[in-house]
């Protein structure tokens, strides 16, 4: 099945795509409308869409998106990448450890592969000797974060 491709309000950016199916929901709900369509071809009342835009009140629930911050959000977030070497991370890592009052949130959290997780242990990065290669946040706007 095709996918349609979301775009924001306004239609300057693309922000992700959906299946016909998930498209013809949105529709349906008046949360897009039909940016670009199929010449000729229609299902119901609306044209097949190939890109939906949605609507400012939509774009603005994903664009400040409020995805928990999980161990598998925040590996997503880091393209699973440690975030001292650069190597593949599979583990997560809270920057001000847990035990020293650092709670999960996404700028205290990110991906760690098991060597430096284990070097850094609990103990802070400036204690640890470590440094970080990135600076974490919330995912970027646009980035669709499976809930």
């Amino acid at each position: 099945m095709p996918e349609v491709m979301i775009l924001n309000a306004g239609a300057q950016q693309i922000i992700g795509s959906v299946t016909v199916r998930h498209a013809a929901g949105m529709l349906f709900r008046h949360v897009a409308k039909v940016f670009e369509a199929e010449p000729g071809v229609t299902f119901g009342p609306y044209p097949m869409p190939r890109s939906v835009e949605l609507v400012r009140w939509i774009y603005t629930s994903w664009e400040y998106d409020t995805t928990r911050c999980t161990r598998a959000a925040v590996l997503r977030r880091d393209d699973y990448r440690c975030a001292y070497c650069g190597r593949p991370g599979s583990t997560l890592d809270h920057i001000v450890p847990r035990s020293k009052g650092g709670r999960t949130t996404w700028t205290n959290c990110v991906a760690a592969c098991h060597d430096c997780n284990g070097k850094k242990a609990d103990k802070t990065p400036v204690e640890a000797g470590m440094v970080l290669l990135v600076r974490p946040g919330p995912p970027r706007p646009g980035r669709l974060v499976t809930r």
